[in-house]
């Protein structure tokens, strides 16, 4: 049976559950990272769960008393995507909690640090091209639950419905105009003069950017 015209069923993924030890500890640690608290709920003495939503982020974590029976502390490699790592480092900073150097993968998969998407072996610094997908930091949660922040100004093609432009925060929405005003200022400089059209341009470029296509040039 040809399944072409058949309707998509959306399948949104919304929740992971981190196995944690000792569970106001930890709602006090991810409050602390600026989390919105989305729920709390408990049942007598034998279960307790408590939602938190990182911000502009659609999926949530779970955690609490009888929630998993997961050992405290084995939930690895989750990624959090940000547009300015180094921002959000320091915001984490501030926070009062501790969080790597920024680093980049030299592109070596053996050595002593821990898997990651790009590499094993952690080398100091921003990627040095600045590269979409390239540049992390990481953190843990006192359970040691481990966090990754990646650095994603440009999507890989097909990567998202490059006929939706979304922008998860208002952080994000100002970091892509900053971005297209960058790209803009060259595209100027090459014109050898004021560009009348430039809101057209930087929708255009911010789209593009988002979707994975060609950038206007």
């Amino acid at each position: 049976m040809s399944t072409t015209n058949a309707r998509r069923n959306d399948m949104k993924f919304e929740i992971v559950v981190i196995p944690v030890s000792d569970v106001d500890r930890a709602k006090g640690f991810y409050e602390r990272l600026g989390w919105r608290l989305d729920a709390e709920f408990a049942s007598g003495d034998d279960f307790r769960v408590i939602q938190f939503t990182p911000p502009g982020s659609g999926c949530s974590i779970i955690f609490g008393k009888n929630v998993t029976a997961a050992a405290p502390g084995s939930a690895q490699g989750l990624y959090l995507i940000v547009s300015d790592i180094a921002a959000v480092r320091d915001e984490l900073r501030g926070r009062g909690v501790e969080v790597s150097e920024v680093f980049h993968s030299d592109g070596v998969y053996a050595g002593t640090d821990e898997p990651y998407l790009f590499g094993r072996r952690r080398t100091s610094g921003l990627d040095p091209k600045r590269g979409s997908y390239r540049s992390f930091a990481s953190f843990r949660d006192p359970d040691g639950n481990g966090w990754l922040f990646q650095e994603v100004t440009t999507r890989l093609p097909g990567r998202i419905d490059s006929g939706v432009t979304t922008f998860a925060s208002a952080n994000d929405l100002a970091a892509a105009f900053r971005r297209a005003e960058a790209a803009h200022g060259k595209y100027e400089a090459r014109l050898g003069q004021r560009d009348a059209n430039w809101p057209e341009w930087y929708a255009a470029y911010m789209v593009a950017e988002q979707a994975g296509t060609e950038l206007p040039s």
